[in-house]
């Protein structure tokens, strides 16, 4: 069974009282499992969303309040992370996994923006370095949705790979994220690990009535693919920018999508240290 918070219960019955009376067939119940995947896809974004949505509005308007933008940011996201708790948005286990992924995304942001991978062209007063403390939050949107999903759609796992093995296969993509600097770069011997160890593997998420079945490798991409989507909001709005759009901006480039896709298995692993990938059994009826 989903493991809702108390809030999200309320929220669920409400939505289930509703459905449960639309009309039955193959169209409506495809319609039905198409509608309530979106609405549940937003709102396992809704911390990653209200980020995006708060960086867009500053960038079209931003009155001089004696505020910098990052600043407000950082202040934001707090106060978005303490009322998600409050009001049982997000649970504590959730809190922690968006800690974690902000304590690992600064290290990186630390090293790359002092290789100039990237810089923050603003200034900012809460900041470690040349690293606005607000950047920590835009990892910690992906560990806040990939901790929300595998609860909200009541994930479970066929054939998923030893833990162990990926832990150190993402211990060893982020090491490469800092060595590849210095030495090879060794990410197309990463992907082809991921692709060896999640072969087989498949995610059974509820939507609605059904069970549905996804290829890790393919959700992988996937997500993978709407981060990249938001990293050109992102740096459109100048909350960040790459050496090349300095002088203005232009999208970013496509081997953006193999760094996030391999920050996937990072996101996935670190997730199973709070949420233990737990194995589909198609014989029992909860799952």
């Amino acid at each position: 069974m989903n493991q809702f918070t108390s809030l999200e219960a309320r929220i669920d019955a409400a939505a289930h009282a509703v459905l449960a009376r639309l009309p039955r067939g193959r169209f409506a119940d495809g319609l039905v499992e198409f509608l309530v995947f979106g609405l549940k896809q937003a709102w396992a974004c809704l911390f990653g969303g209200l980020m995006l949505a708060m960086i867009l509005v500053t960038r079209l308007w931003w009155p001089e309040i004696g505020l910098a933008r990052y600043d407000f940011w950082f202040l934001a996201a707090l106060f978005i992370q303490i009322g998600m708790l409050a009001f049982k948005l997000e649970t504590l286990s959730e809190a922690k996994v968006i800690l974690i992924f902000h304590i690992v995304g600064t290290g990186m942001e630390l090293f790359k923006t002092a290789a100039g991978s990237w810089v923050y062209p603003e200034e900012a007063l809460f900041r470690i370095g040349g690293v606005p403390l607000f950047s920590g939050f835009m990892y910690a949107c992906v560990g806040s949705y990939m901790a929300r999903i595998q609860r909200i759609f009541d994930i479970r796992f066929s054939h998923y790979p030893p833990v162990w093995a990926t832990a150190l296969l993402a211990l060893a993509i982020y090491v490469n994220f800092f060595t590849h600097h210095f030495i090879y770069d060794f990410r197309w011997v990463l992907f082809a690990a991921v692709i060896v160890l999640y072969w087989r593997s498949s995610m059974h998420y509820r939507v609605f009535r059904f069970r549905h079945r996804m290829p890790m490798l393919l959700a992988f991409l996937l997500v993978a693919l709407f981060i990249w989507i938001a990293e050109n909001i992102g740096t459109w709005s100048r909350a960040w920018i790459y050496p090349n759009q300095a002088d203005g901006w232009a999208m970013v480039s496509w081997s953006k999508l193999g760094s996030w896709y391999l920050l996937m298995l990072i996101s996935v692993v670190l997730v199973t240290l709070v949420h233990p990938p737990k194995p589909y059994d198609n014989a029992d009826p909860a799952a």
